[in-house]
């Protein structure tokens, strides 16, 4: 895990990580996108809709931001992914997220390569259309 990409991070279900996988941030996860609950994932495809994602390893806490759109098929079996962009793909969890891989706390990635355990807390909200 370099987390060195500029344009995403990715946390999969898969237990093995190439070194050209420099999005990837966590291995070993309970579920991809397909797994995440029929009300978040049809509350995450609104267009209005807002994602907070929290990240916690060894006490240490890091938050993205992020929205949700209704071209998210959030079907993919391993993979979530958050991206800079707009782009959408099975994978995507959050587009125009305000961080990307290398935005993580390099004391957070050293702890995550020596194999530490990272808990993902995924919160989305769907603002009020008037206010």
């Amino acid at each position: 895990m370099t987390g060195t990409h500029r344009t995403t991070f990715e946390v999969t279900s898969e237990t093995h990580l190439s070194p050209a996988g420099t999005c990837i941030l966590g291995i070993g996860a309970d579920r991809g996108a397909a797994g995440l609950g029929e009300r978040f994932r049809k509350a995450l495809s609104d267009d209005r809709a807002k994602i907070v994602t929290v990240f916690t390893v060894g006490g240490e806490s890091f938050a993205v931001n992020g929205k949700g759109s209704s071209t998210m098929t959030l079907d993919h079996p391993t993979d979530m992914v958050w991206r800079r962009s707009g782009y959408v793909c099975g994978r995507t969890v959050a587009i125009h997220a305000d961080q990307i891989a290398r935005s993580f706390p390099e004391s957070m990635i050293r702890r995550l390569q020596d194999g530490a355990r990272m808990e993902v807390e995924m919160i989305v909200s769907i603002p009020d259309q008037d206010g």
